[in-house]
């Protein structure tokens, strides 16, 4: 228990560094590839979640998910691909493989759907090498250009929101 709270304060540390870091995001018009970073232990809509994102002319394959868990466990076989705490460790360094592939890519749009400050998540989305970035705006403003001020419950409107933000721009 001592240890997860020292190791939760090193990465906000890390944390930390990398939001001093600054990173010149272009956004392009033409949104193609969409990274989804979602919390699963508050928000257990996923699919209905890449429905709304199918709905609106994003192509099922150009979406990529991964899924933070609270309790993870590591016997437990998940529908996609999912990570806990544990894949992060003290310096606020990916350990699990899909993790760093996913940081790496770039999306042209990244969502961050989680609503509360998590070290672990707000860790992965600094380090994502996507062009744009949107989440909710009880989170830090500094990770995410764009921030949307809705609650987790109401994924349909905070798609439409993104969608007709991302309409205007054009």
């Amino acid at each position: 228990m001592f240890l997860n709270y020292i190791k939760e304060f090193f990465v906000k540390k890390s944390l930390k560094n990398n939001l001093n870091i600054l990173k010149n995001e272009v956004f392009t018009s033409n949104i193609q590839t969409i990274g989804l970073l979602v919390d699963e232990s508050k928000f257990r809509y996923s699919k209905e979640l890449i429905k709304e994102l199918v709905s609106n002319g994003i192509a099922p394959e150009n979406i990529k998910i991964v899924a933070y868990r609270q309790k993870f466990k590591k016997k437990k076989i998940y529908s996609k691909p999912t990570f806990g705490k544990k894949h992060i460790d003290w310096r606020g360094q990916i350990t699990e493989a899909f993790l760093n592939e996913f940081t790496d890519t770039e999306f042209d749009l990244l969502i961050s759907y989680y609503d509360l400050e998590n070290a672990v998540l707000m860790m992965i989305t600094s380090k994502s090498k996507a062009k744009f970035k949107v989440g909710f705006s009880s989170v830090d403003n500094n990770l995410n250009r764009w921030m949307i001020d809705t609650t987790m419950a109401e994924y349909k409107l905070f798609i439409s929101e993104l969608f007709k933000y991302l309409k205007s721009i054009k």
